[in-house]
């Protein structure tokens, strides 16, 4: 997720679940349902934004992805994919499992975001619902299943919305630091390779987090307390990708 906080508010499903090894199916309808409820209220506020220019362009980087990472789905399940736009001044856009997506109007707006990057987010959002990475935690045998890391979201904050009676909770973030730094790099290179393959410019994504660094800046000591990656990290890793994403792109073209 994209996020400049160093709190992060996730929502979690209950211990009873997490024991119970709920699938991928049951894990989806879940977040299927609270994504609808975080809709709803955030519709109930009036900042569910759908005819913007703004969402007008998220929503269509978003079609034209979206068959492309359906074929990149190998998780046994159909996902019912879909995407809102909230006006919020946060620099953020967040997935769940079973690709319920949301886009902040100020990560474009604030970044004067071209298509090209707004699908190196898009792509980045995706492959995080793809890997299922709100399913399980892979490190340390920790029972910590985050919606997406998702409903991270700020939602609470940054939306306004009451998320009280959804079963948030709080991570722990020292436990789930190298869990969120890795699942953060992984989406970032999946999320390359999708938008190339969907017919936009892989050398957007180095831009973007130039972006997000000129925006708010991180030093490598900060890096260290934040569950997600430096900005120059993600730089220096999409920068060492970039030839590869860049032949899927041309061979596209």
């Amino acid at each position: 997720m994209l996020k400049r906080q160093k709190k992060i508010f996730a929502t979690c499903f209950s211990v009873a679940v997490l024991v119970s090894c709920a699938t991928s199916t049951e894990i989806n309808q879940q977040a299927e349902s609270q994504y609808a409820q975080v809709l709803a209220q955030a519709r109930q506020k009036g900042i569910l934004d759908t005819s913007s220019t703004t969402s007008k362009r998220v929503q269509k980087v978003f079609h034209v992805m979206q068959p492309y990472a359906e074929k990149e789905n190998n998780t046994g399940t159909k996902f019912n994919w879909q995407i809102a736009v909230v006006k919020s001044d946060d620099l953020n856009a967040w997935a769940m499992p079973g690709g319920k997506m949301m886009f902040y109007t100020g990560l474009v707006d604030k970044l004067s975001l071209t298509d090209d990057e707004i699908a190196t987010v898009m792509g980045h959002e995706m492959a995080h619902a793809l890997k299922e990475h709100g399913k399980s935690s892979r490190n340390l045998g920790v029972f910590t299943t985050v919606l997406g890391a998702a409903v991270e979201v700020g939602a609470g904050a940054a939306l306004g919305v009451d998320l009280q009676g959804l079963g948030s909770g709080t991570v722990d973030l020292i436990t789930n630091k190298p869990y969120s730094r890795s699942n953060e790099t992984e989406a970032d290179e999946i999320g390359l390779m999708l938008m190339a393959k969907s017919g936009y410019n892989p050398q957007a994504a180095p831009k973007l987090w130039q972006k997000m660094q000129a925006q708010g800046g991180s030093s490598k000591v900060a890096s260290l307390f934040s569950t997600h990656p430096s900005d120059e990290a993600r730089q220096e890793n999409l920068q060492r990708l970039l030839p590869e994403a860049m032949k899927v792109y041309n061979a596209r073209k």
